[in-house]
């Protein structure tokens, strides 16, 4: 079943990525703001990116976080093209391999990660402690993000943007793949919290593509989310980590391509992102 659940996640992937494309136009043209709501095309493109969500969730049923998470990175090498073409141009050098590097070397990385199904269980007090972690990390990334412009603050956006969207994934993955035909399991408050941290996962992620440096904040996210996804399901939910000592030189040099390919698209002038 680990195959379904990796082919739903690339369809969502696909969907997420060009659901990013169009709600980042519009957050620049009239920021992270309630004016967005008389948008329609941020409404086409939050339809699109929550049918992504969608399939994503469902993907978290058949398969486990560190199996499916590393599909999201896929959306990367799609939004970055997308982005461009909203613009009317076509997606520069530097943007095709910043965001080509990112997502090569982060899959690496997530590809290192031994892939075992184990039934998610996670107790009342360890659920109520990852959130508080999370919203720690959160409140930090926001308070410093306030005293930085440009790619910095992006980045700083996306981080906390990303760390509540792997909040997200890793509820569904307990409700969903905890279930094993039991419906009567979705009563519970990991349920109610799931769409509470998806609309703080949105908001997030609006503020950092409203800075205009699409490419660093798409990346942030996806590199921030996959990543926290999967030291949860390690920590957390009992998922396997490489313990192999013979993974640690392809993993400094999967973490050095995505370090690198992330400091290229942050080297991105705005304009680049916004005019042809």
């Amino acid at each position: 079943m680990t195959w379904v659940g990796l082919i739903i996640a690339l369809a969502g992937a696909l969907g997420y990525a060009l659901g990013a494309a169009l709600q980042q136009y519009e957050a620049v043209a009239e920021g992270a703001s309630l004016r967005l709501v008389r948008r329609p095309r941020w409404w086409i493109g939050g339809v699109i990116g929550f049918t992504g969500a969608c399939l994503h969730a469902v993907a978290l049923s058949f398969a486990p976080l560190v199996a499916v998470q590393p599909i999201s990175v896929a959306t990367l090498v799609f939004a970055v093209p997308l982005a461009a073409f909203m613009y009317g141009r076509k997606p520069y050098k530097a943007e095709i391999f910043g965001s080509m590097a990112v997502a090569v070397g982060l899959l690496w990385l997530m590809l290192l990660v031994p892939h075992h199904d184990v039934p998610p269980r996670l107790g009342n007090g360890a659920a109520l402690g990852f959130l508080a972690v999370i919203g720690v990390i959160v409140l930090v990334t926001q308070v410093l993000a306030g005293r930085l412009h440009g790619p910095g603050r992006a980045l700083l956006l996306s981080v906390g943007a990303g760390m509540v969207t792997a909040s997200v994934s890793t509820f569904v993955r307990v409700v969903g793949g905890g279930m094993e035909g039991d419906w009567g399991r979705l009563i519970h408050w990991f349920t109610l919290a799931v769409p509470v941290l998806l609309i703080c996962a949105v908001v997030l992620l609006q503020r950092s593509y409203a800075v205009g440096y699409f490419g660093i904040a798409y990346a942030g996210v996806q590199v921030v989310d996959p990543i926290t996804s999967v030291l949860a399901g390690a920590l957390l939910l009992g998922e396997p980590l490489p313990t192999s000592p013979s993974t640690a030189i392809p993993a400094l040099l999967a973490s050095a391509l995505t370090i690198g390919g992330t400091i290229t698209l942050g080297r991105l002038a705005p304009c680049l992102f916004y005019t042809s």
